[in-house]
């Protein structure tokens, strides 16, 4: 054992060498991307990881207690051009921090309480856009000093403490500014000497957010003759009274976009003033939007009084409840209506209008015709909408339509074929319920459209001809419904020009060699969550542009060989993940293909074997072929094994009476027959056997004693086994009473049969066919083997004539005779008093 002192002296060396290590030399952060993109948030870093590559462009610093970034902090990182600082306890940047960062587009310091930016802080970044100091404790934008910030495009300097919106002389040098965000600060009051440069320097495209700012007033004119790309102001105001002023405030201001209103979970204002919007008379709009009013004016006309000449309004979540009457003379070139609870569809009639979107409206139940005649995009999803005719001109009143999305509705009864709407380029139907869409040629007329969404519209697809027409269409997305039998057949041979295929979740079991076969420009197909067994290949053959396959989630256990070598010379990605596949060495074939092709397929090491169970969950990577070599002689053994045990078990079954024929041949060969013949007819002749082949038989002289079924089985035996045992053993011949019941009757032929192999076991048996009636020669072809013993043979042919039964009881009584035991004498006197005479046929 080692002592005490020699442990200590060993441990404390080791001890101060591991208190050396600083914690960035232990590499904790995650490489996301090789040498490009590092992670290293929430390691407890107290200083910038020294083992980052040079080459890094993205880098994540976010949550670590840094505290402190000294000048030069991060020249080790010359590349960089995405930097998150977020949360990491800055309170001092000194100068030349971001110093040789000549390529940094991208700085987020979200949540640090800095204490003061320094005049240079952030000199060097010559090529950053985009600047967030949100929750940095600013109190005002002249205290950040980005003069140098020439190419700067974005500034969020949201939620701080800014008061003033007054903004710095440097902002003139700030041309490609776009998007100011000011939102949740203290701004209170907006001046004329506020706005001076953009006066000065207008920014054309600049975007404003002013939200959750508490506005209070703002000076008249200070907007006037300002151009702006879009100004924000949302839960500004305490009271209608102060919104008004403030809105009057804006004139002379010309802008893009103009959004008004509050945010869902920040309400200061509930309801709505028609009158709010009076001052928005004197203000050049392009696109205007308001959002969340609970009690909104019912009259959306208030609307149309200022904002006449915009090109699109947008109104969301205002609960209009009933739409009221339009001026006709509106120049509204977009209408937007979302989420305002309106109780019944509106029928407007807008001539301006080209776009209509009126979605998540769940108070509307049916869909009632439209007239907007200069219509060229309808938006209606979301709304739970009926529609009991769908679709035509007569149903949204235009010809010009070009886009129409009717997803997430209710029921679409499709009673028309697109009359006057031949101009639809986009057609979306998905979660609706489509009937009669499987009818008929549906889209026939739709010769233009490119784009045709009918996943999950419970339609099931009978006829083929139901995408007929569509030789435009580039993509098709019919996921989630069905096909009859589970079998895709070819429904696409118009579809000449797709490009993108959906068929997911399709229940599909199978597909038709030949379903793709006109789709040479197809390069995606997505046929995910079906119930495929099998990969086959051959219908995507004749694809010579489809790039990816997607088959996961199927059911596939492995293919053939010959089915691989039919895959398209251009997919690039082939998806087999989540399937059912077999590893097992009869697919050891396919199980080398797949370790082959791995740059083909999709990850491939999620691959796993589902069968057999102590394989299950394995890699398909994993297998080994030698297991497979190993073993060829067993199993080849066994299955020769079971192969003889399965045909003679085959055999036994098959040839069962058969034997038993056989083993009763030799129990009775010595012995004396009981019976003259046993009798084979049919149930549905036993008429004629009973009054006439037992009366004649067994009456007359000699007596022939007969074997019939229906007297001499014993009752509790098989029939089978009564066949055998009580007819053929015990009989010296066979009647068989050929008639077309008899040819029809399975029990018949099965007697026959038996009778065949018993005349071949026994030396002392004989058949003897009576014809009952005339049998069609194509009745009795269907029965080779009768056919063949009457066409060689002799046989009786029963005539109901004085001269016919004569002859035919005579044949009869001679044949039965033969091998009986009977006196010359006592035959000559039997012959002389019954009528019987002999007929061939």
């Amino acid at each position: 054992m080692m002592s005490p002192t020699r442990l200590a002296g060993m441990l404390i060396p080791a001890m101060a060498f591991l208190s050396c290590l600083r914690p960035e030399s232990w590499e904790p952060c995650v490489q996301v991307v090789p040498n490009i993109t590092y992670k290293c948030t929430e390691l407890n870093l107290n200083k910038i990881p020294n083992n980052i590559p040079p080459s890094t462009k993205k880098l994540d610093l976010s949550f670590n207690p840094l505290r402190h970034l000294g000048n030069h902090s991060f020249s080790n990182f010359p590349e960089l051009q995405e930097l998150d600082l977020s949360r990491c306890e800055i309170e001092t940047i000194e100068n030349d921090t971001y110093q040789g960062l000549n390529h940094l587009s991208i700085l987020i310091l979200t949540g640090n309480p800095i204490q003061k930016f320094s005049t240079e802080v952030f000199s060097g970044l010559s090529s950053l856009q985009t600047l967030v100091a949100v929750e940095t404790n600013l109190q005002s934008l002249e205290d950040l000093s980005i003069e140098y910030l020439k190419n700067l495009k974005v500034l969020n300097v949201a939620h701080n403490l800014i008061r003033s919106f007054k903004l710095p002389e440097y902002f003139s040098n700030m041309t490609n500014l776009e998007y100011l965000d000011l939102s949740n600060n203290e701004i209170k009051v907006i001046y004329h000497s506020d706005l001076q440069v953009l006066h000065q320097m207008p920014l054309l495209n600049l975007s404003l957010d002013l939200s959750l700012n508490p506005l209070s007033f703002i000076q008249p004119g200070a907007f006037n003759e300002i151009k702006l790309h879009e100004l924000t102001l949302r839960s500004n105001f305490d009271s209608t009274d102060v919104m008004k002023t403030c809105i009057q405030g804006l004139a002379g201001l010309k802008i893009h976009h103009l959004v008004l209103g509050e945010f869902k979970n920040e309400r200061n204002l509930e309801s709505f003033d028609k009158y709010l919007l009076e001052g928005l008379c004197n203000v050049t709009i392009e696109k205007f939007r308001i959002a969340f009013f609970d009690e909104f004016s019912e009259d959306i006309t208030d609307l149309s009084n200022c904002l006449a000449n915009v090109s699109t309004i947008s109104l969301v979540h205002l609960f209009l409840k009933r739409p009221r009457y339009l001026p006709k003379n509106l120049r509204w070139q977009r209408l937007e209506m979302v989420n305002c609870e309106f109780e019944e569809f509106p029928k407007w009639e807008l001539d301006s209008l080209k776009e209509f979107v009126f979605t998540a409206n769940k108070g509307v139940s049916t869909f009632t015709e439209m007239k907007l005649e200069s219509l060229e995009f309808l938006d209606l999803s979301r709304n739970d909408l009926s529609f009991k005719g769908c679709c035509s001109y007569t149903d949204l009143g235009t010809t010009r339509l070009k886009h129409l999305d009717l997803s997430f509705n209710d029921i679409i009864t499709m009673s028309s074929n697109f009359l006057g709407l031949e101009q639809l380029e986009y057609l979306d139907f998905q979660h609706s319920t489509l009937k009669q869409s499987s009818d008929f040629s549906v889209f026939l007329s739709l010769r233009n459209l490119r784009y045709l969404d009918i996943s999950y519209t419970h339609t099931q697809v009978v006829f083929k001809g139901i995408f007929d027409g569509l030789v435009s269409l580039q993509v098709l997305k019919m996921a989630g419904n069905s096909f009859q039998n589970n079998f895709l057949p070819n429904i696409f041979k118009d579809l000449t020009n797709l490009t993108i295929l959906d068929l997911s979740k399709c229940q599909l079991e199978g597909v038709s060699q030949t379903a793709f076969g006109s789709l040479p420009k197809l390069q995606l197909i997505n046929m995910s969550h079906n119930n495929l067994l099998s990969l086959d290949t051959l219908p995507y053959e004749p694809l010579p542009s489809l790039q990816i396959l997607d088959c996961s989630f199927n059911r596939i256990v492995a293919s053939t060989e010959q089915v691989r070598q039919h895959f398209p010379s251009n997919l690039v990605s082939l998806n087999l993940t989540r399937n059912d596949f077999a590893c097992v060495c009869e697919h050891q074939n396919f199980l080398q293909w797949v370790k082959d092709h791995r740059k083909l397929l999709v990850k491939v090491e999620e691959m796993v074997c589902t069968k057999p169970l102590d394989m299950q969950d394995m890699p398909l990577l994993s297998f080994r072929n030698a297991t497979c070599q190993r073993s060829k002689t067993i199993i080849t053994v066994s299955v020769f094994t079971v192969l003889m045990v399965s045909l003679v078990a085959v055999l036994v079954y098959k040839f069962y009476f058969h034997l038993m024929l056989l083993a009763g041949c030799k129990k009775y060969s010595r012995g004396e027959s009981t019976y003259d013949a046993f009798v084979i007819y049919s149930s549905q002749d036993e008429d004629w056997v009973r009054n006439e082949l037992v009366k004649n038989l067994e009456e007359g002289v000699p007596p022939f004693q007969l074997c019939l079924h229906y007297r001499d089985f014993i009752p509790g035996v098989a029939i089978a086994a009564n066949i055998i045992q009580e007819g053929f053993h015990k009989s010296r011949k066979v009647i068989v009473v050929v008639s077309r019941h008899f040819i029809q009757s399975r029990w018949c032929i099965f007697e026959y049969e038996i009778a065949q192999t018993w005349q071949f076991l026994s030396s002392r048996a004989g058949i003897i066919f009576i014809v009952l009636q005339k049998v069609e020669k194509s009745l009795l072809r269907q029965q080779v083997e009768l056919y063949r013993l009457l066409s060689r043979n002799t046989y009786l042919e029963w005539e109901d004539s004085v001269l016919g039964r004569h002859i035919f009881w005579r044949r009869l009584r001679k044949a039965l005779l033969d091998g009986k035991p009977w006196s010359p004498e006592e035959t000559a006197d039997a012959e002389n008093n019954h009528e019987m005479v002999t007929s061939a046929w």
